[in-house]
């Protein structure tokens, strides 16, 4: 654009439409994303709009799309209050946060304490950005909250959801399901619903983390194990203790957590106060494995040397931990980019088939085992 251009205001469609030489019309059905437009027609526009500089209005746009260009990022968890809510295992990109879906403060703190979320936002942020959409944020912890998402979603607020549950009986997946909306979710649902997921196989990561604790010449080995209602620490339970018997192990201690860091102490010391002999300990998430660490060195335990210990998630908190954590990564930010491409493309085939999307865990060792 010219100087003379820029200082008549800003680019309009009729701008596009003469440097491109074609109609307003065209223009418009390009920019909005029409199918049936010839692509050599499209390419010229496209270059048109960057030579002058040309931004769609996104209110107009939504009138013609009856598409909101949003997404809402909703972490959900069942119950009545924060404490319902439990996280998986950093500060993610900046995400819009929609004051009516009645989060509390707890809540969101104890979401926000999880370095597993960051991730998930930085996956979501990432891939909706060149894509000119982006996320809002929504908490949903208790029924009226849940009942406000839906509603959100039924309005044309965004366009679907992507949806991290905190608590196998959240019934959000299955109030978005019957309501007919798109959603993808981070996770296995606990009970079947027709909705898209993406997940890690657990079960393969807790073998991974058996064998190295074995491979190292433990043999007196305990674990802090995940939520056991929820299928993620399930899993990695299931994964670890047949693994273990596979090797001629078939009894574990067990210590139950809840994913944060002050259950992987509690856990610790209910472990040592029961078997102060033991030389391994696998935590299902990093956190739980950080406090670990922390009993242990209390106790005048050496790390790695009187005990070896491995986490789960690769996240800030492995890198954290004094020594730095030995874990089983699981790549957050991939699966949350791919749990937004599924979205996408149900967007853009509603009556395509639900699917799950299986991750490949790895092991990624430092210097705790």
């Amino acid at each position: 654009m010219t100087d003379d251009q820029r200082s008549a205001g800003a680019p309009t469609l009729e701008d596009v439409a003469r440097a491109a030489g074609v109609s307003r019309a065209t223009v418009s059905r390009v920019v909005n994303g029409v199918r049936n437009v010839d692509p050599v027609i499209q390419e010229a526009v496209r270059q048109a709009v960057s030579v002058t500089g040309y931004t769609p209005n996104r209110a107009a746009r939504s009138l013609v799309t009856r598409r909101a260009d949003a997404i809402a990022l909703v972490v959900s968890g069942a119950g009545v209050g924060p404490e319902a809510a439990r996280g998986d295992s950093g500060t993610g990109a900046p995400v819009e946060e929609d004051g009516g879906s009645g989060g509390s403060g707890s809540f969101t703190a104890q979401v926000f304490a999880d370095p597993f979320f960051g991730r998930v936002v930085t996956g979501v942020v990432d891939y909706l950005r060149p894509r000119g959409m982006h996320p809002v944020l929504m908490f949903a912890e208790t029924s009226r909250a849940r009942d406000e998402v839906v509603a959100y979603l039924r309005q044309g607020s965004a366009d679907g959801a992507l949806v991290v549950s905190t608590h196998a009986e959240d019934p959000l997946p299955a109030l978005i399901a019957d309501a007919g909306l798109a959603a993808v979710l981070f996770a296995r649902p606990a009970r079947p619903v027709p909705v898209s997921y993406v997940d890690l196989a657990h079960q393969d990561g807790a073998r991974l983390a058996a064998e190295h604790l074995l491979g190292r010449g433990c043999r007196r080995i305990a674990t802090i194990s995940g939520p056991l209602d929820v299928p993620a620490g399930e899993a990695r339970l299931t994964g670890f203790r047949d693994t273990m018997a596979r090797h001629g192990h078939p009894y574990i201690p067990i210590a139950e957590g809840q994913f944060t860091q002050e259950s992987g102490e509690s856990a610790m010391e209910r472990l040592l106060a029961d078997h102060p002999d033991l030389d391994g300990v696998f935590a299902a998430n990093d956190l739980m494995a950080l406090g670990a660490c922390h009993v242990l060195r209390e106790h005048g335990r050496s790390i790695p040397g009187d005990v070896a210990v491995v986490g789960f998630d690769d996240s800030s908190a492995a890198l954290a931990c004094r020594p730095p954590l030995t874990t089983v990564r699981q790549p957050v930010e991939g699966m949350a980019a791919e749990m937004t491409r599924l979205l996408l493309d149900r967007l853009a085939r509603p009556d395509g088939p639900v699917t799950s999307v299986i991750f490949e865990p790895e092991l990624v060792v430092r210097g705790s085992a």
